[in-house]
């Protein structure tokens, strides 16, 4: 990647063209850290189709995504286009049941 400017138009490509986009390290086959891999591990749970982007792969993209979502930390879920939160708010919306109405709303044939 290059300037900022490009950074941020790839992980709006990214997140505009996923339903469900996850920016993480690792990737949904082999996450790399504890909280990568809780998100995984929901998501798989709710079967619903998601992607995943490496952040390791690239410093500038790992840096740019927490300036897109004003977020600090990784990993960072996307849903229909919209910031949902990191590890610790999609566990918490899985608990009470929440992620699974923005999954489905999200990934509903349109």
């Amino acid at each position: 990647m290059q300037a900022h400017e490009d950074v941020q138009k790839f992980i709006a490509h990214l997140v505009a063209n996923n339903k469900v986009m996850l920016f993480m390290k690792g990737n949904k086959s082999f996450p790399q850290c504890g909280f990568s891999a809780m998100v995984v591990e929901i998501l798989k749970k709710h079967a619903v189709p998601f992607e995943t982007f490496n952040v390791l792969s690239d410093p500038a993209v790992r840096e740019g995504v927490k300036q897109f979502a004003s977020w600090p930390t990784i990993p960072q879920l996307y849903v229909g286009g919209e910031f949902v939160g990191g590890c610790d708010i999609v566990r918490e919306m899985d608990a009470n049941g929440e992620l699974e109405g923005v999954l489905k709303a999200a990934t509903a044939a349109a």
